[in-house]
């Protein structure tokens, strides 16, 4: 069985209903996290869901909407933990490495949080009580840079990575695809133009999840369209790919608003012919 939770569907504007991107799949009861955008941590367990479930996290690049909850999370995990949970593994482009050892490493800006936690007495007694046994232990987390092709292995499903068209040269971005073992992929564009590398990624998947950023037409006529996919942008890819059903997140206040999100839906239709969905946050859907 597999569940696609969607805790971030919006972009770096906030609105009332989104912010950011995160999404949660779980697969045979493993959690595995795309993105640790805006609040992430909150919609998480607002979902049903727990930090300590997620062992994975997997960062399509660093642009502030998609990481900016890592240090919350991060440290929310450690809090609750009681030295029992699984290390947290975590993958990305460029500055994965960098930023986590900066958030929470010796001398991470927040390595006064978990250093208080561990030797302060109080903070001792709450960690036993909840379970914990001393010595209470720093956190370590297996933080690793990666690039394309084969990102990690598991019992139960492999993640495979390529190149996404976004900001470079200033940012690396990355698109994953996750194949379960049994047969199930799901593939997340993170944010990207339409490009080859993602199609070919995403060929035959049962579930894309794209940007969609805007209304096409209106990204034509303001120019937003580089390094980005507007409705027919990721209706094209996903069709050209094969994919089974295409779900659009990272969605602004505007095509996320009636009216151009009726149009949209009506464009993307002439042009793919799989399932769609417009997400929200908060969402769950079985893969």
């Amino acid at each position: 069985m597999a569940r696609l939770y969607i805790l971030g569907a919006g972009t770096p504007t906030p609105t009332p209903t989104r912010f950011g991107s995160a999404y949660v799949l779980e697969i045979e009861g493993e959690k595995i996290m795309f993105d640790c955008g805006p609040a992430t941590t909150h919609k998480l367990v607002q979902s049903g869901l727990w930090p300590l479930d997620i062992d994975y996290i997997f960062f399509t690049h660093h642009h502030f909407d998609h990481d900016i909850d890592y240090p919350c999370f991060l440290l929310t995990r450690f809090d609750q933990s009681i030295g029992k949970e699984n290390q947290l593994q975590v993958f990305g482009p460029t500055l994965t490495e960098k930023i986590t050892e900066g958030v929470i490493g010796e001398n991470g800006i927040f390595s006064h949080d978990w250093k208080a936690r561990i030797y302060h007495p109080l903070s001792q007694k709450v960690y036993m009580n909840r379970g914990g046994v001393m010595p209470r232990r720093a956190p370590k987390i297996a933080a690793r840079d990666v690039g394309v092709g084969t990102v990690h292995t598991a019992k139960n499903w492999e993640v495979t990575s390529a190149n996404a068209e976004h900001v470079q040269p200033y940012l690396d971005s990355l698109a994953y695809r996750i194949e379960t073992k049994s047969g199930k992929s799901v593939v997340f564009t993170g944010d990207t133009q339409p490009c080859q590398s993602i199609i070919d990624l995403a060929k035959g998947a049962d579930v894309l999840i794209s940007m969609c950023w805007d209304d096409q037409e209106c990204m034509d006529a303001d120019g937003e369209s580089p390094g980005q996919c507007g409705t027919t942008g990721a209706a094209r890819m996903a069709e050209e790919a094969g994919v089974k059903k295409l779900i659009l997140v990272h969605m602004g206040a505007h095509i996320a608003s009636h009216g151009p999100l009726e149009k949209g839906i009506g464009d993307i239709r002439e042009a793919f012919s799989g399932q769609v969905i417009f997400s929200e946050e908060l969402m769950a859907i079985d893969v």
